[in-house]
């Protein structure tokens, strides 16, 4: 197990978001391979045993980018229960908005304008395998910083805020789970009017229920 370490104090950054979100991802990408992998398999062991995620039948999680931790170890353990995987994908024509594909390791993909692999979606086979995400069960999505509370901080490009909007709503939604390394947590984050609640944050060394 990781050992936790002492949060990162908001203060130190003048309330600055920007700055902020700069330091925990650069927190993040200074890890060993070694450490990215042991992080990654620390929350991967904390995950399988919550109930959500036991049962959860459509589940999207995704691909680690700039040093985020890795939940892909997730999907052979979600297949064998009889899961189906998917990936998010940023829809076209449609503002910082997600749908998710069913994704499978010989799934055809594509990189989209971050540079991110996705799954190929411009033809009409691996179009109709498209989600909205209310139609998911459980969400995995990467945080840059937590805290305590359940708060969380993204990337600023507000992509998860948009496309879950709808879960402030009543009607069918799937759970959320924040995923991060330990090294990314900070003292106390502030809570911004458009930031959609979790109803979990894991990482290597906890698990948040605000």
């Amino acid at each position: 197990m990781t050992t936790p370490a002492a949060p990162l104090l908001l203060d130190a950054f003048d309330g600055s978001g920007q700055a902020l979100r700069r330091e925990l991802r650069r927190r993040r990408r200074a890890l060993t391979p070694q450490q990215q992998k042991r992080a990654s398999e620390c929350m991967c062991h904390r995950l399988r045993r919550l109930p959500e995620v036991q049962r959860a039948r459509r589940v999207a999680l995704y691909l680690p980018n700039d040093g985020e931790i890795d939940p892909t170890p997730l999907i052979a353990w979600l297949d064998r229960r009889g899961a189906r995987v998917h990936l998010p994908v940023l829809r076209p024509l449609s503002r910082n908005r997600l749908w998710f594909v069913h994704y499978h390791s010989d799934t055809p993909m594509a990189t989209n304008r971050y540079g991110i692999p996705e799954p190929e979606t411009r033809h009409g086979a691996h179009r109709a395998r498209r989600l909205p995400a209310w139609a998911l069960d459980l969400i995995l999505l990467p945080l840059v910083g937590f805290d305590e509370a359940g708060q969380r901080m993204g990337m600023g490009g507000g992509f998860y805020d948009r496309s879950l909007a709808f879960t402030r709503r009543p009607g069918p939604r799937p759970r959320l789970i924040g995923l991060a390394h330990e090294c990314q947590r900070v003292e106390a984050l502030p809570v911004e009017p458009w930031d959609v609640p979790l109803d979990a944050i894991v990482s290597d060394a906890r698990a948040v229920r605000p």
